[in-house]
């Protein structure tokens, strides 16, 4: 599968109170574009093509004409990045819960792939995973696929 040339992925996620969530971005690590910041809204940098635009709930509104979930009721998203090793993924996730984000789920090993979770402060959640690299390349092993097979069936009858 090839990757789209100069495709950029920008998630718009609307916030509280923008200041609030610019602190825990940075507490986790991420940086934001200041070309792109204003007092309603950011550009928060999340690798060398995924952005994500913070943006006050009345700035939000402007690019929607549907209402706005409060994302600490309901699930609108989950929104996931990758660490370059387990250890770092757990870095990351004490990072959020001590920068003023909670707990979301369980953390999730597979083995070959590993994950953790946790909400911001507005309640998105947010998810931080690492995958070997071989099972990135080459898919899940035979075993995982089996599961996810069953579990499709289940889901399916």
């Amino acid at each position: 599968m090839a990757p789209h040339p100069g495709r950029k992925l920008f998630v718009n996620l609307p916030v509280a109170d923008l200041q609030r969530s610019i602190d825990f971005f940075t507490g986790i690590g991420f940086s934001f574009d200041p070309n792109f910041t204003d007092e309603k809204a950011t550009c928060m940098l999340v690798g060398e093509d995924a952005y994500v635009m913070l943006l006050e709930h009345d700035r939000f509104t402007d690019f929607t004409t549907k209402p706005t979930a409060d994302a600490s009721l309901q699930t609108e998203a989950l929104l996931s990045f990758s660490a370059n090793s387990r250890e770092e993924v757990d870095r990351l996730t004490t990072r959020a819960l001590s920068s003023g984000g909670s707990p979301a789920k369980e953390p999730m090993d597979m083995g070959f792939m590993y994950g953790t979770s946790f909400q911001d402060p507005d309640g998105h959640h947010w998810e931080v995973m690492w995958m070997d690299p071989a099972a990135a390349e080459q898919g899940p092993p035979a075993e995982h696929e089996q599961q996810g097979e069953q579990q499709r069936s289940r889901v399916t009858s």
